[in-house]
C-alpha cells in the first residue's frame, strides 16, 4: 500500500470460524507505518442510493458489459453444503439455495 491511502473491507463472514475463535485483521501496525486510513461500512449506508446504482447498472448487465456470477444450489437438501461454502470461502459469491425447480 502506498503512503496515506485508504482500503476497504466488506465481505468478512468467511473469515468467521466460530464465536470464539474470530480471526482478526493481522499486521495493523503497516496502517499506522503507512498513515492508511481503514473503514468499515454497511450496506444500509446507501440504500438512499439503490435507484441511482439501478439505473446505472441494468443497462450494462442488458448490454453485456456487467456480468456477474451465481452459485446456485440445487434443492433444500444441498442447502447445508451451500451454508459450508458461505463460510469457507469456497463460493463466488453469497450461496442461493433454490428449493423449486428453475
Amino acid at each position: 500500500m502506498q503512503l496515506s491511502k485508504g482500503i476497504s473491507r466488506k465481505g468478512l463472514i468467511s473469515t468467521l470460524r466460530t464465536l470464539d475463535q474470530l480471526q482478526g485483521a493481522h499486521n495493523l501496525m503497516h496502517l499506522v507505518y503507512k498513515r492508511i486510513r481503514m473503514e468499515g461500512f454497511f450496506f444500509d449506508d446507501y440504500t438512499h442510493l439503490y435507484e441511482e446504482f439501478l439505473d446505472t447498472v441494468v443497462p450494462y448487465i442488458k448490454q453485456g458489459k456487467l456480468t456477474y456470477a451465481q452459485d446456485i444450489a440445487q434443492g433444500l437438501e444441498n442447502g447445508p453444503a451451500a451454508l459450508v461454502c458461505l463460510f469457507s470461502g469456497l463460493n463466488a459469491d453469497k450461496p442461493l439455495v433454490a428449493i423449486t425447480p428453475q
